[in-house]
């Protein structure tokens, strides 16, 4: 019986690609004891409230995992800054932490396994210039080039020094992009701010 049930897990991670919610676990036929137990045996990986990762599976989580895993535990939310501009190719490193926008009125909790920073925004300030990335295990929101590189000098002090330092780098050796960061920065009235780096 313990055979056959662990069968199914293996089964359902084909089946799910990957993450799955308690709720698909539950209407699949597992109990909240078994889900448990796959759990503390690391078939199952607890990656937020409500959503596992089937460790058992004969495949491994993507590069952009923790943008996935947090739109999970926040579909509302939106990697920005220094992870923004990692996840949108601009620098090759991975900051240490992952910078996450949510609207300054969501009180919903990002707790992950993994440093996360929130930003607070509100208004339009929080809704434009996100692109959606479809991938085959979950999407995720991310904002434009230009808005975190905005948002990087905006959260500095929050930013590891040579993480800042390459993005900024980065982005200068990138000519088309400097008309369309200066209209950006009129908009959120910081100008000046960038003028002293870009």
């Amino acid at each position: 019986m313990i055979k056959d049930t662990y069968i199914k897990c293996y089964r359902l991670s084909q089946k799910y690609n990957g993450y799955v919610s308690t709720s698909e676990l539950l209407r699949e036929g597992l109990t909240n004891r078994q889900i448990s137990e796959f759990a503390a045996n690391g078939m199952l990986e607890k990656v937020c409230y409500g959503t596992y990762w089937f460790s058992c599976a004969d495949y491994a989580k993507p590069p952009d995992y923790k943008a996935v895993e947090i739109c999970r535990s926040n579909p509302k939310a939106v990697i920005c800054a220094d992870s923004a501009c990692f996840y949108q190719g601009l620098i090759e490193v991975e900051p240490p932490v992952v910078s996450v926008a949510t609207r300054r009125d969501d009180r919903s909790k990002i707790e992950m396994k993994y440093p996360v920073t929130r930003h607070y925004y509100s208004g339009s300030n929080f809704s434009e210039h996100q692109n959606i990335r479809n991938t085959e295990f979950g999407q995720y929101v991310v904002y434009d080039i230009e808005r975190s590189v905005c948002d990087c000098i905006r959260f500095r002090n929050t930013i590891d020094d040579d993480i800042f330092c390459l993005i900024i780098e980065r982005f200068r050796e990138q000519d088309k992009a400097k008309n369309r960061i200066v209209h950006y920065a009129k908009k959120l009235h910081m100008l000046n701010q960038l003028t002293k780096y870009i």
